[in-house]
């Protein structure tokens, strides 16, 4: 007497819906991965060029100039004269550094200005951002 097979055997299958829902899941997340490690508290201003060392600071003050004279802290418009306290509770101690971001056209007096009124706000060290060749 020959016994039946109590079930029957079927082919296996790949199932590609599951690899393409985690790949987009990876996509998705590689991708915002890296826009949250590019510096977007900037403003786009044209930087003269120059040879400088990389910014290893992680959280650093941003004071930016444009070539028309407006003056931010942080993408924070201020004026000349509410710069230094507006500033002044950014700056959480005194080896804090000050990233001076000044457009290559902005007058040279409204730059040495701010960054007078920086120093009297307490920033002691500046930081000049420059374009690299």
């Amino acid at each position: 007497m020959k016994l039946r097979k109590s079930r029957v055997v079927r082919k296996g299958r790949i199932e590609i819906i599951p690899m393409i829902d985690v790949m987009f899941f990876l996509l998705a997340t590689f991708m915002l991965a890296s826009l949250s490690m590019q510096n977007l508290d900037s403003l786009q201003v044209n930087l003269p060029q120059g040879e400088a060392e990389k910014l290893n600071a992680d959280t650093p003050v941003t004071l930016t100039l444009t070539s028309d004279s407006k003056i931010f802290i942080n993408r924070t418009p201020v004026t000349l004269e509410t710069l230094a306290a507006t500033l002044k509770p950014l700056l959480h101690d005194s080896q804090q550094k000050l990233v001076v971001s000044a457009d290559h056209e902005a007058p040279q007096g409204i730059v040495v200005q701010a960054m007078l009124q920086a120093r009297t706000a307490g920033a002691q060290h500046f930081l000049i951002a420059v374009k690299h060749k």
